[in-house]
């Protein structure tokens, strides 16, 4: 038990047994805002800080920026695993993964600001630098955050609709820090004024890592975990041996399939957001022109705006599943119009329209699926493996984004990808061959016409709704049960 949190000034402002608007608007919606606006920026961005700002991408003959995030995110899928494996152990008054959000808070801002405080001068220091704040950040402050955060939704209740509610809301989050913040008001206001001078990187950086602080502790106190303190009151079980707890992931079909749907989904996903700056600079556009990428994420933002209002009652009316099935139809369509006609912006914004249309039920209530998985485990097995899940789900997705990352830079040092630099005439030279362009092309469009039609499969065979009711009920039964023979009221 960490004591600290029997603290009154630590405990949750929310108080009701039922999800309240102030939760879902403080808790899910705004709450995330500030870590999930940081972690966005970074996500675009960083690896563009790395390669045109630091101008790291012929360090030790480009592998550097190959090897390093592939190494990091092996240390990052390690620490998943001890972090999930610690919130399954975690008990408290104020639940097992909230906690973890609330320590999170100062550690992202202080790791945020380390990412670009790279000191000048000796590339050797500053990829010693890089390496220390990279793994600082992602392997120890977002990891935590990230995994609690996570749970939130599965944790925070079992009524699937008010489950489905918090999990579009805390897409919209999501969605609006980077498809409106990160790809619309970054690319034409912040990029073309920060061009390549670090002094601009590092004090605009500074100031997002420093926003997160109290944006995580609003999150921290307006959720509740509803789930976790059913079991309040009862005599502490024996913990589940943690080997059973992995069994029992990797032995439950809808699990592994919803594992691997998040695999393939997260390799396609990381190659276009890395692509996505270098299309728009030096395919579709030129460098921080403040229009290309603008235009593409305005494409983006409307489907995404749209699909707060119908996508709920959609996957309500047809199932969360058959409609994001629906989705990469369209998806594998639109990403296929735009790998076609790549250098021509009518049709890539019309390619990316039906794109993001089908990636909207993806995007908002994936995580409701997801805990549903959760709830059938908990009905198989008669134990949650809430943490161990999220450490596996986090595990893929950090290790997916370290090879990825190194793969895309291991493309550009391939294909002969040439930092901008100033000419004698302070002219600011950005042009790339054409190799570099196909390579970029492919990682923001092409791959994710083939993930898309995979995704399509795999989602065929997870009926995981079908019966999620009448388990949830047998669950609840269970627990009326152990209750009453406990003696408890």
């Amino acid at each position: 038990m960490i004591k600290i949190f029997n603290s009154p000034l630590l405990h949750t402002k929310i108080k009701s047994e039922e999800v309240q608007k102030s939760e879902k608007w403080l808790g899910y919606l705004l709450g995330p805002a500030g870590a999930l606006l940081l972690n966005a920026v970074l996500g675009t961005y960083l690896n563009v800080y790395y390669t045109d700002v630091l101008k790291l991408t012929t360090v030790w003959g480009g592998a550097f920026l190959t090897i390093f995030p592939i190494v990091s995110k092996i240390l990052d899928a390690v620490t998943n695993i001890i972090m999930g494996y610690i919130i399954d152990r975690t008990k408290t008054g104020e639940g097992k993964a909230r906690p973890w959000i609330f320590i999170s808070a100062p550690m992202l801002t202080i790791t945020g600001i380390l990412l670009f405080t790279v000191p000048s001068g000796n590339q050797t220091i500053q990829a010693i630098w890089v390496m220390i704040s990279y793994n600082l950040f992602y392997s120890l402050a977002f990891t935590i955050f990230n995994m609690s955060h996570g749970l939130m939704v599965p944790l925070s209740t079992r009524d699937t609709e008010k489950r489905g509610s918090l999990s579009v809301f805390n897409q919209i989050t999501t969605i609006m820090m980077s498809g409106i913040i990160v790809a619309l008001i970054f690319p034409m206001v912040v990029m073309p004024l920060l061009g390549v001078d670090k002094s601009k990187w590092i004090t605009t950086m500074c100031i997002l890592s420093i926003i997160a602080l109290p944006f995580t502790l609003l999150e921290y106190y307006f959720t509740k975990e509803r789930v976790t303190l059913e079991d309040e009151g009862k005599p502490e079980k024996e913990k589940t041996p943690y080997k059973k707890l992995l069994k029992a992931i990797f032995s439950d079909r809808y699990m592994v399939l919803i594992l691997l749907y998040f695999l393939i989904y997260t390799i396609g996903t990381q190659f276009k957001n890395l692509g996505l700056v270098y299309f728009c600079n030096y395919v579709l556009g030129t460098y921080n022109d403040g229009i290309t990428q603008t235009l593409i994420s305005v494409v983006g933002g409307i489907p995404m705006g749209i699909g707060i209002f119908a996508v709920w009652p959609l996957a309500k009316k047809f199932g969360k599943r058959n409609l994001t099935m629906a989705g990469f139809i369209l998806y594998a369509i639109g990403s296929a119009i735009c790998w076609i006609m790549p250098t021509n912006m009518v049709v890539v914004i019309i390619g990316q329209f039906i794109k993001n249309i089908g990636g909207l039920p993806c995007s908002y209530v994936f995580m409701a699926l997801f805990a549903d998985v959760l709830d059938h485990m908990e009905w198989k097995n008669r134990f949650r493996c809430d943490g161990v899940a999220m450490s596996v789900y986090n595990t893929i997705a950090v290790a997916i984004v370290g090879v990825v990352t190194g793969l895309f830079n291991l493309l550009l040092a391939k294909t002969g990808y040439v930092a901008p630099y100033y000419n004698a005439a302070g002219e600011l030279i950005a042009v790339q061959s054409e190799s570099v362009k196909n390579a970029i092309t492919f990682s923001f469009v092409g791959l994710e016409t083939i993930t898309a039609v995979i995704l399509v499969i795999i989602l065929a065979f997870i009926p995981v709704e079908k019966h999620i009711k009448k388990e949830q009920e047998e669950i609840k039964a269970r627990k009326l049960a152990e209750r009453a023979g406990n003696g408890v009221q």
